[in-house]
């Protein structure tokens, strides 16, 4: 079979498609992120999008032009939360049957939506590489249509529909950053720009724990990835597609990895300065902006492609990214186990102009001497000056720190 055609003509056809099925997200300018950068930054923001991600855009166009034969017989698919969500959606409003398998750890508000959107869901496995050849037997025992999360010309189609209307909202882009998993929306996004204007850089972003890209890339080929180690599930993709490989190898300069304490920074700086909620996966380029501003030539779109995250992760992403910021301190202060020692402490760190969130009061403990007790304290604090400030006051008046 012919490799597929991806022109100009391929993306605007998708985009008829999905026309009044999928919104036109808007774009917002962030100008803390334009101070960082020394240039307009803007954020498009696809976890506005129906199912609170990109992956409807890549589905339905899928879905859509199957054969009514085929579109009888249903479909499945396999997904961590955002496709399933969009396969889900897609299959409701075509009337079709979906059958999909998620990791039994799968978000739990992920799951509910998708049985919500009408569709089977079945838990299974520890990965999407598990969920996948759930799916692909499925496919083979029942004649349901496997509708791939991102390896399929039509999802790539969809998923660059993104790139037409960013150059529709941003004229004059210069760079692109697109979060990256098993590389449908990097390759449809780039593919689609560069169909209308090559001279745009799209970069793409992965999770470093769970980056299967550059490795590929050098070596020509996709390679596997068996280690999957992020927070970010929606870009945990251990094994790049083939179809989306051949165009980010065309297309794509470079695909650059951000660490856990870094993707937790950008959820937390997007909820703060954007007021949007982003999981993880959807803040990888605010990420990998934050950490290499300089790297990128403005103006910047930056690709927010998902919000869909369980409130009880959020806070646990939000509390590591202010550690990560210096504005989350930990620590455990011995003193000696006479009265008044916790009531001098709690007043000093309320001097420091410290928030006290959690403490604890340990007496018992093999490393301690008989007259001594362990105080671990987390405390909200202003930022890494101010975690300094407060440990030299403690220090000053004779406490022994431990840091975790």
């Amino acid at each position: 079979m012919s490799a597929p055609v991806f022109d100009h003509a391929t993306f605007t056809a998708a985009a008829e498609v999905i026309a009044g099925i999928a919104h036109r997200t808007p774009v917002e300018e962030s100008t803390t992120l334009g101070r960082v950068v020394g240039a307009p930054v803007l954020l498009k923001a696809e976890n506005l999008q129906r199912t609170g991600s990109f992956k409807v855009r890549g589905a339905y166009v899928r879905m859509a032009r199957l054969s009514d034969e085929e579109k009888a017989r249903g479909v499945v698919a396999a997904s961590a939360g955002n496709h399933a969500q969009g396969v889900a959606l897609a299959a409701q409003e075509l009337g079709i049957s979906a059958k999909i398998f998620m990791p039994a750890d799968a978000a739990l508000p992920k799951v509910a939506a998708t049985r919500q959107y009408g569709a089977e869901v079945v838990l299974t496995g520890a990965s999407l590489t598990d969920c996948l050849g759930e799916a692909t037997a499925e496919a083979s025992s029942s004649g349901r249509v496997l509708i791939h999360p991102y390896d399929h010309p039509d999802v790539v189609a969809g998923q660059g529909t993104i790139g037409l209307e960013i150059l529709e909202q941003v004229p004059d882009v210069r760079t692109i950053i697109v979060p990256t998993g098993g590389g449908g929306l990097l390759a449809g996004v780039a593919a689609a720009v560069h169909s209308v204007d090559p001279s745009v850089a799209v970069v793409g972003v992965q999770a470093a724990a769970a980056a299967a890209y550059p490795e590929s890339l050098a070596q020509g080929h996709p390679v596997l990835l068996d280690d999957l180690h992020t927070m970010a599930d929606g870009i945990a993709v251990g094994l790049p597609g083939e179809v989306p490989f051949r165009l980010i190898a065309d297309h794509v300069g470079e695909v650059r990895t951000v660490s856990e304490e870094q993707l937790s920074r950008a959820v937390l700086h997007v909820v703060e300065r954007a007021k949007m909620v982003v999981e993880p996966s959807g803040a990888a380029g605010v990420a990998a902006l934050l950490a290499e501003p300089a790297a990128f030539t403005g103006p910047v779109v930056v690709l927010l492609s998902g919000g869909n995250v369980d409130p009880l992760v959020l806070l646990r992403i939000i509390r590591h990214g202010m550690s990560a910021a210096g504005r989350y301190l930990q620590m455990r202060v011995l003193v000696q186990d006479t009265p008044g020692n916790l009531a001098g402490l709690l007043q000093l760190l309320a001097a420091s102009g410290g928030n006290v969130v959690n403490i604890e009061h340990t007496r018992t403990s093999a490393g301690l001497a008989v007259d001594e007790v362990e105080i671990s304290v987390e405390l909200e604090t202003k930022g890494p000056e101010h975690c300094e400030a407060v440990l030299g006051g403690l220090r000053g008046h004779g406490y022994t720190i431990l840091r975790p």
